[in-house]
This record gives structure tokens, sequence and C-alpha cells, in this order.
């Protein structure tokens, strides 16, 4: 019998609403519910509503074609262990708003005239006790705070005093301060703020880009015929320019290393390049200052802190260890639907029912291929809002335009991977719902991060299926209760059915198959099928359910016998094979 023929569970499966209990320590030991059949008995036919809408309201972009991919890691949270720090812990509530102004004397007064340009007045916590506590603005130091406090004005203020007072001058064409962060778009971030602070200075302190995604010649060259005095890169490109001789000579004199997003740039990826990066400048012993931001600070740093960071470096928290690691101005939801095939009639209903009070949304996905699946069926009307997309499968010019666009927008949902998972900063984001499986609690705490930033209020929402909903029970720290509107949230999602189905027929085929392989590749590679109850084969008859109920396809898309064997996936049943002629020239296509 065709899976098309298999029904969904019946509408009156009750959704999970059991409080998670707070102020829990998070070294709990992984548990794991039953994970229920979803091959069921199709429920009697609901009479189904349409939602006028017009489908004109995409900003589409849209994704091109790519291998399946996994999900975009993120470090995992352990416990600190840095040497010989010198502390300086109080709370971030203990600190009240400090106006700009009181830096005078301090700070350059055109700086500080541009802070006010920008529409900033006081300090965060973490700017306000970098430029108090610090015994110099030279010192090393090491610098958690929360995500969405401020952080990077909290380490250019120091780094550009420095410049202007001639503390940190270099030769011509050579450059000061080297600032390392983990993706593009946060490094954009950085220098456009960066641009910002000096854009009323007499005497301009040039800032430039060096990532991947875009044209390495021109970038390149203008870095050589230019003279930064800062460079906001990534670990890879900045690798690659310093594989130059030439470009080596021009960081030779390097007096600033700041790694921003520490824990993510020294995970399992990262870690290997910034070490080589460290290898290339001069040694630590020639006096430049390293400056350490983070969100969190995992043990396994410990080897890199110690070479960036001088003994006795400060340490600065504004992180209560006993408290939720996140913002406490996040209300944090969740809802459980009971069937994988109702993914995208819940989100319909989901997304309509919060856009009446949220205009901004982001919608984070597991894969860049199921955000950008996400993104091609919620253009065609779903929703009333545009539609905008970003994620790794774009290009960077894309994905350039499009960060500009959701900023610069009043309204709008955007479909995201974890590229804008840390550190980016979308103004007035008023909700960021999650779809599926975080990579752990750290990185959904980075994602709940992009809202409630620059003291507006925000608020989150997880979407989980039964079986996935063991991540509730694992991190009893964050403090996510069920929606207060699961009832009526869950009344709809029947009478979306036919419509979302006419969504989907609307949306290109292969942006399905790709959105397949790609989740398939997700939990394959993850180490997650164990906590789901599922072995490889529950896997792929899962995905084959999600694509026919979900994605609304005849049957489960074509996948190739190669994808299939890279996944570890080999003789698994239920996979229908695309004509692949270098490995099965005589079946053109086969069922398993």
């Amino acid at each position: 019998m065709s899976l098309r023929l298999l029904s969904r569970v019946a509408s009156n499966t009750s959704w999970v609403t059991t409080r998670v209990p707070l102020a829990i320590r998070q070294n709990t030991s992984f548990q794991t519910r039953s994970f229920t059949s979803l091959l069921s008995i199709m429920p009697p036919p609901n009479k189904r509503r349409k939602f006028k809408n017009g489908g004109k309201n995409s900003a589409n972009l849209s994704s091109k074609a790519a291998k399946p991919d996994g999900p975009e890691q993120q470090a995992k949270p352990v416990e600190r262990a840095a040497p010989s720090p010198v502390q300086a812990s109080s709370l971030e509530a203990d600190t009240p708003r400090v106006p700009f102004s009181s830096l005078a004397g301090k700070i350059d007064s055109n700086v500080l005239s541009a802070i006010s340009a920008m529409g900033i007045e006081t300090m965060s916590t973490v700017q306000h006790r970098v430029m108090t506590e610090l015994p110099s603005l030279r010192s090393d130091c090491l610098v958690r705070a929360k995500t969405g406090e401020g952080k990077t004005i909290a380490f250019l203020l120091p780094v550009l005093q420095s410049l202007i007072t001639g503390e940190t001058a270099v030769p011509k064409g050579q450059v000061s301060t080297l600032i390392i962060t983990p993706t593009r778009e946060l490094a954009q971030q950085i220098a456009k703020t960066c641009d910002q602070l000096t854009s009323q200075l007499a005497r301009g302190i040039e800032c430039q880009v060096a990532v991947g995604g875009t044209s390495r010649a021109s970038a390149f060259k203008r870095f050589m015929d230019r003279s930064p005095a800062i460079l906001v890169a990534t670990p890879g490109r900045l690798v690659d320019y310093l594989n130059d001789p030439e470009a080596k000579e021009k960081m030779s004199n390097i007096q600033t290393v700041i790694l921003d997003e520490a824990d993510t740039m020294l995970e399992i990826g990262f870690l290997e390049r910034v070490k080589e990066i460290l290898r290339y400048i001069p040694p630590k012993s020639t006096g430049w200052q390293g400056m350490c931001f983070s969100a969190t600070v995992p043990a396994k740093v410990k080897d890199v802190v110690s070479t960036v960071l001088a003994p006795g470096y400060t340490s600065i928290s504004t992180v209560n260890e006993n408290e939720t690691p996140t913002h406490e101005r996040v209300p944090q939801y969740h809802v459980v639907i009971p069937y994988i095939g109702d993914t995208f009639t819940s989100l319909t209903s989901l997304l309509r029912h919060e856009a009446k009070s949220n205009n901004k949304i982001i919608v984070f996905g597991v894969t860049a291929n199921m955000v950008a699946l996400f993104a091609a069926a919620f253009s065609q009307g779903l929703v009333d809002l545009p539609v905008f997309q970003i994620h790794s499968r774009l290009t960077q010019a894309a994905r350039t335009r499009v960060t500009a666009q959701f900023k610069e927008a009043t309204s709008g949902i955007l479909f995201a991977s974890d590229v804008v998972g840390r550190g980016m900063d979308f103004p007035n984001v008023d909700l960021v719902v999650q779809v599926g499986l975080p990579e752990d609690g750290e990185q959904y705490v980075h994602r709940v991060g992009r809202t409630a930033r620059a003291g507006k209020d925000g608020r989150a929402i997880i979407m989980l299926t039964q079986a996935e909903s063991y991540f509730l029970r694992v991190n009893p720290q964050l403090p996510i209760k069920p929606h207060p509107e699961l009832d009526t949230i869950q009344a709809t999602v029947p009478e979306l059915a036919s419509e979302v189905d006419e969504a989907m027929d609307r949306v290109d085929p292969a942006v399905k198959a790709r959105a397949y392989s790609s989740y398939i590749g997700f939990f394959a590679g993850s180490g997650r099928l164990k906590k789901l109850q599922l072995d490889k084969a529950g896997l792929v008859q899962l995905a084959n359910e999600m694509a026919i109920k979900g994605f609304n396809c005849p049957e489960q898309p074509e996948i190739s016998m190669k994808i299939v064997d890279k996944m570890g996936l080999k003789g698994v049943p239920g996979f229908i094979f695309s004509n692949d002629s270098a490995a099965k020239p005589r079946h053109p296509r086969r069922k398993f």
C-alpha cells in the first residue's frame, strides 16, 4: 500500500502539556520516552476552511542545489576552566544603566558623538564593566556575557581608543587589530558597527572584512592595496591570507587579537584553524593584547586561552551561574505535535496565530535545505507577512542582501539556519521559532538570543515532534513552558491541510528532494537515533512520512545511492534510488 494512503494521527491526539521544572541543574542524564507509532488510522475528514491571503508576499530568495546538509554546529556547554584570571564577577543586574557620556575623557569625544548618533545613550552591563573594570584599555580579558548584551561595542571601544591615541600605532599599511569571528554575517556586522563608531573622526580608521563566500581576488587586492588598521575575519579566510607571504608581512605588527564568540571559534572545526592563525602571527611574547568575548566558555578552550591571554588577565562575567542561561525577558514556550506529517500545517497554524501580535519573526530549521523548503512553501501565501530566507546554500551576495533587507524590514518572517544563530543583530525581532531539535541546549539559547535585544521584549517557541520532546526533559534548566494557547493552535490544524497541500504542490520538487535528503542526513549523522528510539530503517520511514504527508509528495523523493552510502545507510530499506549510471547503469530506478 502506498504511504500516501496511510493516515496521520487523529486530530484530537493530545499535545504535551507537562510543565518543565525550573531551577534544576543541567547535568541531567539523557532519558527517552517511548516513540509512538506514526502509522495509524486516518481520522474522519474535517471541514476545511480557506484563509484568504493572495500569495504575493514573498521577499524570498531561492536556494541553489546542493548535497544534503547537516546541522550547522554550535559549541556544547561544559564547565569553564581558565588559567589564573583576576575575577570581577558581580551579576548583570547589579550594574545600573550608565550613560555613555560618563566616558568623556576616557573615550574620544567624536566616538561618543557617533554612539549618540546611533541612537544609543546608555551602556549595557558588559559595556560598562569592560570600560570600568579593566586595569587599562590594553589589558587582556576574558569576558562572558549573555547573547544580545552588546559585546561588539564592548571590545571595539578599547581598540578604537588605543588607535586614536596612537598607543597601538603601526607602520603605514600594517594591520594593528585582528578580530576573528565564526561567521561571515557576524564579521560584516562587526565591521559595520566599527564604521559607525568611527564615522565622526576627522581622520578615519579603516576596517576591512576577510570572509569566505565572496570574491577572494578582489577582496585580497583591496586588502593589499589599502591600509586597514582593523581586519575582521573568519578563520578559514584569515588562514588563506596568512599563507600569502606579503599578506603575512602586512600582519607582522599585530597589537590586538580578539576572539569573538570564542566558544564557537574553539569548538572542533575552528580550534585547529585558530591555533594555525596563532602560529602565523607574532608570538604573544611580543606584547599584543588578547581579548576573548563569548556567551559561554567551555573547558576545552583552556590551551588556546592561555595562548591568547597573558597570566593574570581580567575575567568578567555578567552571567549568574545559578540562573537560567537565556535572557530573563524572553518567555519561552513549547508546542509538541503528535505526528511528523503535521509539521507544515502545525507551523502554519502557529505562525498565523503568532503573527496577530508579532510583526518580525525568525524561524530556525534543522538544515539549510529544510529552511529553503520552509521559505518556498510559506512564500505561496500561507502567511500575510513578507518571507525571507538565509542559509549556507545561498551565495554570499544573496546572504548579504537578505541580511540588509531583514534588518531594514518592519515586518516579515526570516527562515534561517544557524548562519544567523549566534551574534547577529536583527532589530526589533518579536519572536523566535525553532522547528525541530537544536544541536544542544546552548544552540537553543543562542537562537533565542536573536530576540529581546537592546532592551526590547521578545518571545520564543520551540516546535517538536512527540519523539523529539525528550529535549525538554534533558534541558530542565531552560524555562520552557507549554504554549498557553495550544488548544487554539491545534484546533485549526485539520482545517489547514488542503491549503498547505496546495501550497506544497506549487513548490519545485527539487527543493523538496533536497530537504528530504538533508533531513535524513541530519539524523543519520547526529547520534540522536537512540534518543528517538529509532533504528536506521525507522529513520527512513519517518523521512518518507514527512515527504508524503508533510511535503505532499506522491511518494518519497528519489535519492542518489552514493548519498545514501555516504550517510551510512547502505542496504537500509525504504529508498527510491535515482538514476545513477555510475553505480547502477542498468537500473534507472529501484525501490527497496
